[in-house]
């Protein structure tokens, strides 16, 4: 049965959907049948993997309200061994469509239910909200991955985040944890960085900080403009390299 993670912070800009689409495509790239799910209004997940969000018929809004089934709304192969459940902005409205139907903060985890067996990972991309769709996604999860940006408030909200885990945890998913934190926009060549890193190890003991540093990278910047994961865009870069080495160590810490 596939693992589900959701990858999320309530705060925006911290390479949140930039670590959905290269993290999906680098442990896709291992072999492992992986399926990422675009729970963002916004889309970019969808995008930056190349689909036009815009024209799609079956997305999650359509899967959330119950008018298109999980199978229906899955694009397959995005890329190798990839497999995308899409999202455009009409997926805000899901939020007020659902707000009445019982139990409403487990419809994506009975959608994905359906299909979890046929996949080694699933890869939700969260609204950077506590939403009625983030509630659903972390509902639906095992585990929870939280990326952390390389700047002065980078501990802003993660205690916040961190409590409504437990939250979750504690009155609708008993089988979720946090899988652990990384480190985004990494720049070697200042110091916050470097301080940063230091500062949240020491606050954050007792979590799993993974080793995996994801660098502030021209070319990382660049793939989401051309519909394809850094991987493929550009598998020499630093930024390609870094999700690799994430993708790996999170497949081993799953083989526990």
């Amino acid at each position: 049965m596939g693992k589900i993670i959701s990858i999320t912070n309530q705060k925006g800009g911290v390479g949140k959907t930039t670590s959905s689409i290269n993290l999906s495509a680098a442990i896709a790239a291992t072999g492992k049948k992986v399926l990422v799910v675009d729970a963002d209004p916004q889309g970019n997940t969808t995008s930056g993997l190349g689909v036009e969000k815009n024209t799609l018929e079956d997305t999650l809004y359509e899967l959330m309200i119950g008018d298109s089934s999980t199978e229906e709304c899955i694009i397959k192969n995005v890329c190798k061994n990839l497999d995308l459940i899409p999202a455009n902005v009409n997926l805000a409205a899901a939020e007020i469509e659902i707000l009445q139907e019982p139990n409403n903060q487990f419809i994506l985890k009975k959608a994905l239910d359906w299909v979890r067996d046929k996949y080694d990972f699933i890869i939700i991309d969260c609204p950077p909200s506590l939403s009625t769709l983030t509630v659903n996604a972390l509902s639906a999860s095992n585990s929870v991955l939280v990326p952390i940006q390389c700047e002065y408030f980078a501990l802003e909200g993660l205690t916040s985040l961190i409590n409504t885990v437990n939250l979750v945890k504690e009155r609708l998913n008993h089988d979720i944890d946090m899988e652990g934190v990384f480190f985004t926009m990494y720049d070697a060549r200042t110091k916050l960085s470097e301080e940063v890193v230091a500062d949240v190890k020491q606050k954050l003991r007792g979590y799993t900080i993974f080793n995996s540093i994801i660098p502030t990278n021209v070319r990382l910047a660049e793939a989401p403009s051309q519909g394809m994961p850094i991987n493929e865009y550009d598998p020499t870069s630093t930024g390609a390299k870094a999700y690799e080495s994430l993708a790996r160590e999170i497949i081993k810490n799953n083989r526990k």
